[in-house]
């Protein structure tokens, strides 16, 4: 099972830090700062894995990989393999470059209810759902429009009694 995913960037500033299994804030907190600094820690000619027991328990392993400004992050356990742990990642990374056009950490801080939605269509309750990007974005895509439709609706006074939609 993935027990959390985590964008950061290179100061350790959380870009989005999903959790799997219930944790309280100032433990999130916590597991946030323990993780970046593992990471910041580790040199660049190193394994993208590393044993997590220390920070989220046993049995636990995380894999990152490190674009740009930003370091991506997923936490799990030995019931899931490594390398589809790491190939996770560039399924996550490559769509939202499809979805923003080149990912920047600022498309990250701007369209934060986004990446949610990419990383829900991708893993939901720490189970993997999708691993084809395209049929990620069509999925997004369908979302996108329906969220456009709805608000498109407008509500107008139909009488004194009542609303219609236009």
């Amino acid at each position: 099972m993935i027990r959390a995913v985590m964008v950061m960037n290179t100061q350790g500033k959380p870009r989005l830090a999903k959790f799997y299994d219930f944790q309280p804030p100032e433990k999130q907190q916590e597991l946030i700062r323990s993780v970046y600094g593992v990471l910041c820690s580790r040199a660049e000619n190193v394994s993208n894995f590393v044993q997590a027991d220390a920070i989220f328990g046993p049995d636990t392993l995380m894999v990152y990989k490190h674009y740009a400004t930003l370091y991506f992050v997923f936490v799990f356990d030995s019931s899931e393999n490594e390398l589809a742990m790491l190939d996770l990642i560039q399924v996550f990374v490559e769509t939202l470059d499809k979805c923003f056009k080149n990912v920047c950490e600022l498309d990250i801080v701007f369209n934060f209810s986004k990446m949610h939605t990419i990383l829900d269509e991708i893993i939901f309750g720490g189970q993997v759902l999708e691993t084809i990007s395209a049929e990620v974005m069509k999925a997004v895509d369908e979302i996108t429009k329906l969220e456009k439709a709805s608000n498109a609706v407008t509500l107008v006074p139909k009488s004194v009694s009542g609303w219609q939609s236009r």
